[in-house]
């Protein structure tokens, strides 16, 4: 069977994967996603939804993705912390809105599923990004000129890139020899969605308990996101409930700030977890997403990374294209690496230390933790830096998530 060729392939069809196959395609690559449909399995619909911040919103508007799921997704304009733990050190409630630092909000909350539909369609749209439904690829072979996919079934790919989006247990970061570091919380993380009876005002409530945060996140109309994180026991506790006792105790944490409970859909739960890799690129293998870099759902941190690695990627592989070289070469590579490796280290250490300090019996930490609360609250300049940086973050950020992006020569963006 002779092997299709192109400039990129992308591994993975979640929401990382298909960004970042329609960023390359936006920058003049022929590109191929290729994996299986997300959420494939209807009796375990994906419960799961994403904040996206500003830049990747951006990013969204810039490649012609937005219009198609914006619809489906609420602003946010408000972050509301509030320190459920009972302890002696509490924190106070800090609030963090969106107008202290401009007139945008800090992004918008979306279900992924609605997410990854208006990629898919925008994908459809592209005439040089082919997708490819696989069950995945089965071998990697990287070489000096090219690397070689090999599908499940049976198919060949051969391009100059391969984009890593597929996930934690990633084939592609095998096939370039990159090692990880992975660490496991006695945490579990539940998801669902929910109505209520009182206005959200485009408003995330989180509050920090001692087995760690709980967390809703507005959606359109008086609906509401919700990941809850547990203890493993509380966790396979609450998944067990009916749909009327799952709404009640919702409302119980939730302290009346949402009125009654209702609706509470379809849940699901995930063990949390940590890994990190010693590179993002090697043998032209680039990895994105999960592949690159799991974290706790705190922060509305995770997919945003991912988002900025699709972004960085492209404007790598362009920068090479440009000067009619390998997009999938060593200097390529390294300035890929170099590209993520400040903004990803940060993230995971920083979301990774707000955990600990939630779970941890360490006085120490637990003071830290208030300490930075209490200055926040009380410190508006630095309130408006730690925003712009955690939430709302300009420097440093790829072209694609600029406003407006330039686009390349001859290549259409929107």
């Amino acid at each position: 069977m002779s092997a299709a060729t192109y400039d990129a392939i992308v591994i993975g069809a979640g929401p990382a994967g298909f960004t970042t196959a329609i960023a390359m395609a936006c920058v003049g690559c022929h590109t191929a996603i290729a994996g299986p449909p997300h959420n494939p399995d209807p009796a375990r619909p994906d419960t799961r939804t994403t904040a996206l911040l500003q830049a990747s919103v951006q990013l969204l508007r810039n490649t012609g993705v937005w219009e198609l799921c914006r619809g489906h997704a609420a602003p946010l304009h408000t972050i509301r912390i509030i320190d459920d733990t009972g302890r002696l050190l509490r924190a106070p409630e800090v609030i963090f809105e969106s107008r202290e630092i401009g007139d945008q909000p800090f992004g918008y909350n979306i279900a992924n599923t609605q997410l990854v539909a208006g990629l898919r369609a925008r994908a459809e749209a592209m005439p040089n990004l082919d997708i490819i439904e696989s069950k995945g690829a089965t071998e990697i072979e990287p070489g000096d000129e090219n690397i070689r996919v090999c599908l499940a079934e049976g198919q060949n790919l051969t391009a100059r890139l391969v984009a890593g989006a597929d996930g934690r247990a990633s084939i592609s970061r095998q096939a370039a020899g990159i090692s990880t570091r992975a660490w496991s919380y006695e945490q579990m993380a539940l998801a669902c969605n929910f109505s209520h009876s009182e206005p959200h005002d485009n408003t995330s409530n989180e509050f920090h308990r001692k087995a760690g945060p709980f967390t809703t996140v507005p959606l359109p109309g008086r609906n509401s996101s919700l990941v809850w994180v547990e203890t493993p026991d509380e966790a396979n506790r609450l998944l067990g409930l009916g749909d009327r006792a799952i709404a009640q105790e919702i409302e119980t944490r939730l302290q009346g700030c949402l009125g009654q409970i209702s609706n509470a859909g379809p849940r699901a739960a995930f063990p949390l977890s940590g890994m990190s890799v010693e590179r993002y690129a090697a043998r032209r293998i680039a990895l994105v997403g999960e592949a690159a870099h799991v974290i706790p759902p705190i922060g509305a941190q995770g997919l945003n990374l991912g988002f900025r690695d699709a972004a960085a990627l492209a404007e790598c592989a362009a920068s090479a294209l440009e000067k009619g070289q390998d997009p999938g070469g060593g200097d390529v590579l390294s300035a890929y690496d170099k590209a993520r490796r400040k903004d990803v280290s940060s993230r995971v250490f920083a979301v990774d230390f707000l955990n600990r300090s939630l779970i941890s019996g360490l006085l120490p930490l637990q003071a830290a933790r208030g300490l930075g609360l209490h200055l926040l609250d009380g410190i508006a300049p630095l309130r408006r830096a730690f925003m712009r940086e955690g939430l709302a973050p300009q420097s440093g950020l790829p072209k694609l998530m600029h406003s407006p992006a330039p686009a390349p020569a001859g290549v259409e963006i929107g």
